[in-house]
């Protein structure tokens, strides 16, 4: 309950409490002015009489109420007797109308039953409607005929009144309710608060093992695509220098197998800084992947060619850096275990995709049977396919014993900012 609600409760509270007493005074002050209303000592004394007995009846009632508040037969008994006694005072005199009127106030409060609510105030309108018709007893038809008349008008304020107040209380409740189905949210959505900063608390934790884990995969990636593919190139070109027929043949292979050393001590410090591939430092992709493809082939003897379709488009440092590193493992494995004698790596910009294509005639494998990871540890098929779905790609590879191998990874069309 708010504090304006409580504020009206205690007011009403005031007026059950002092109304009847307030009233009842006013009423014997009027009717001590207008003495000459009640001539006779007998009336005088009737009226005396009834006034005590009507304040002994609320300080009774007061104590009595205290004990059982709300509506009961006590109740209906304590308003039935106010009520002939106002009545006999109004008969008397008619200010004690003023007495009379208290029943409006609290026939809710005192009596059980919605039936008794209704005849309660109608009972009071009669004491109160004879005194504005004159007095009683009345005196010719006239008089009856203006008592039917505001007895009538009474009870109709009466209902609008009673309408009016009924929808006020509907409203208080249904603000009352508004207000409690509030606190209980309120009280919801703090516990939906606290749970969230712990859920919050748990997922940054989260977040950190997570980071820290795929910081690994992708140096471990790294390190598979770029320096443990720059050893067995140096590795190759070392096997060369030990058979050569001859010194410059041996130092044209040293000098690959140096220069092969130089580009993986580059690509290692890059993938430690996570920085571009040295390949896209200072070119677009297409650049990018037509110099390795011709590295590829200078270095393994295998012929390869490279194909740009559709409008080339500067893509983002992401984008360039997958297709890159896609490219780089796909021409290791043909080199390490197609034995293929012709590549074709196709580089596509259709729309809203770039699609890179590795095409090669070696000896093929079933798909199907590659495992996500071999045995040996590399990263191969599924690291490449990982790469592609980090950005949204995916990784398509046909392949059959005897007839090649065809890989192809779409990707989403990413413009440099």
């Amino acid at each position: 309950m708010t504090a304006g609600e409580m504020d009206v409760e205690r007011r009403w509270e005031l007026i059950h409490s002092r109304g009847p007493y307030v009233l009842l005074a006013f009423a014997t002050l009027m009717a001590a002015v207008t003495a000459e209303l009640t001539p006779t000592v007998a009336e005088r004394n009737a009226v005396a009489v009834l006034v005590a007995a009507g304040f002994g009846l609320q300080l009774g009632w007061g104590r009595a109420r205290r004990a059982r508040p709300g509506p009961s037969t006590a109740g209906a008994v304590y308003f039935a007797v106010r009520w002939a006694i106002g009545f006999a005072l109004t008969w008397l005199n008619g200010f004690f109308a003023f007495y009379a009127v208290t029943g409006y106030f609290d026939a809710d409060e005192l009596l059980p039953g919605k039936r008794l609510w209704r005849l309660g105030p109608f009972a009071c309108s009669i004491p109160v409607s004879a005194s504005q018709a004159g007095g009683l007893p009345f005196k010719d038809p006239v008089q009856w005929a203006v008592f039917a008349g505001l007895l009538v008008v009474n009870n109709a304020i009466l209902l609008v009144v009673s309408h009016v107040m009924a929808q006020q209380e509907a409203r208080s409740r249904a603000r009352a309710e508004t207000i409690a189905e509030l606190e209980r949210t309120n009280t919801a959505l703090q516990q939906a608060l606290d749970e969230n900063a712990a859920l919050h608390a748990q997922l940054l934790v989260q977040a950190r093992e997570a980071g820290v884990a795929d910081e690994r995969r992708r140096l471990a990636a790294e390190i598979h695509d770029t320096i443990a593919q720059g050893l067995t190139g140096i590795i190759a070109q070392l096997q060369v220098v030990a058979n050569a027929p001859d010194l410059p043949t041996a130092r044209t292979h040293l000098d690959r197998a140096a220069d092969l050393a130089r580009h993986s001590l580059g690509e290692a410090r890059r993938s430690v800084h996570n920085l571009a591939p040295v390949a896209l430092e200072h070119d677009g992709l297409p650049e990018a992947l037509k110099s390795t493809v011709a590295e590829w082939a200078g270095r393994t003897g295998v012929r390869a060619e490279f194909t740009v379709t559709g409008t080339a488009e500067h893509l983002h440092d992401e984008v360039s850096a997958t297709l890159l590193r896609i490219a780089q493992e796909a021409l290791s494995n043909a080199s390490r275990h197609a034995r293929a004698t012709r590549v074709g790596v196709t580089l596509s910009f259709l729309g809203d995709d770039v699609i890179l294509d590795i095409r090669d005639d070696g000896r093929g494998f079933d798909a199907l049977a590659v495992p996500e990871r071999s045995r040996t540890g590399g990263f191969g098929l599924p690291g490449m396919r990982a790469r592609a779905e980090r950005i949204a790609g995916c990784l398509t590879v046909e392949s059959e014993p005897g007839r090649g191998t065809a890989l192809s990874a779409r990707v989403p069309l990413v413009r440099h900012e």
